[in-house]
Parts: C-alpha cells; structure tokens; sequence
C-alpha cells in the first residue's frame, strides 16, 4: 500500500462517519409522561403519610414526665412540731383526660420502718382525692397508680396539684426520709 490509498482509505472512514446522521432522542411521550408524574405523586404520598404518623407519634406521647430532676426528691419528715410533711407539686391547670395512670419511683431509707405515702389529687374545683402506698421499700420501688382509683375526682380537665404526704399517723418513727423520683402520667 502506497502513501495514496492510505490517505484514501483515511477519508472514506473520516467522511463515511462523519457524513452518518446522528440519532436525535426521542421526546417523552404521553405515556412516559404520565408514570413519571404518578411515581411522583405516589414518592410524595407515602412521604406525607410517613411524615403526619412520625408528627402525630411525636403529639401524643405514651407518658409525660411531671418532674424532671437531676437527683430524686427527698421528704425529710420530722413529726417533733408538725403532724405531716408534704411534697406538692403545682399542675398549673394541666389536662389529665388522656391518661389514665401515674407512675413514680420511691424509697423508704430506714430500714425497719413500715410507712406508708398518700398520693392526693386537686383539680381547680376543689375536688380532692387520696390514694395510699403501704409499706414503701427500703429501694427503689416502681409504683403505678390508676386515676380511677382516685374517685372523688370527676373532672380531670384542670388539675390544681399533685401531693405526696408523710402523715405522723403513718409512720412508726418520729423521724426519717423518704425519696421520690420518675413523676409521671402514663396513657
């Protein structure tokens, strides 16, 4: 092959590629148009969905913490002057409707005594009720409480306050501690 046909041979595949047309894609079609479009809706459809249920989770909690401490809160009773002592804690109104249990943690730090805590609702009505705990332990126990069992509470839309009571009556000693921690509300 001499120097001619090579340069001969270069252009016909320079001139044959050049000269072939190149393919132009295709537009989209109606039917192409319409799956990407339902994919999108169907993408935001579910997003939406998984969205509302993570908010609605997240606006109806199971419990709700009515005190948050570092350390648990302590009721040092000495019944020398007084005939009870009270911790309370002020529900500022709060709605009780949607729960129906409350919850706390609590200890008894001496060893021998037998105690017993009364746990006593206030709503803005005056309407007050008592439950008692018997024989609080020496560690932490977990007590879970009905709101039903407070019966002389009817309406739970405005709670006033929470209290937790050492009375002398209860209590075999003159002197001691007790511990509460973990206030909660439970559905």
């Amino acid at each position: 092959m001499d120097k001619k046909d090579i340069y001969e041979h270069l252009a016909k595949i320079y001139l044959d590629a050049s000269s072939k047309k190149k393919k132009k894609a295709k537009p989209f079609t109606f039917q192409q148009h319409k799956v990407v479009v339902l994919l999108l809706v169907l993408f935001i459809s579910v997003g939406a969905i998984y969205f509302g249920n993570v908010v609605k989770g997240m606006a109806y909690h199971k419990e709700i913490a009515l005190f948050l401490s570092e350390s648990p809160t302590k009721i040092n009773f000495n019944f020398d002057p007084a005939k009870k002592e009270i911790f309370s804690l002020n529900l500022n109104k709060l709605n009780l409707n949607r729960y129906n249990v409350l919850g706390f943690s609590v200890k008894n730090i001496n060893f021998e005594e037998k105690l017993s805590l009364r746990i006593e609702f206030v709503n803005v009505f005056k309407e007050k009720s008592e439950v008692y705990i018997k024989d609080i332990p020496r560690n932490w126990g977990d007590f879970k409480i009905n709101l039903a069992d407070f019966k002389h509470i009817h309406d739970w839309s405005e709670m006033a306050t929470l209290s937790f009571c050492v009375e002398e009556w209860n209590a075999k000693s003159k002197k001691g501690v007790v511990y509460i921690d973990n206030i909660r509300l439970l559905k």
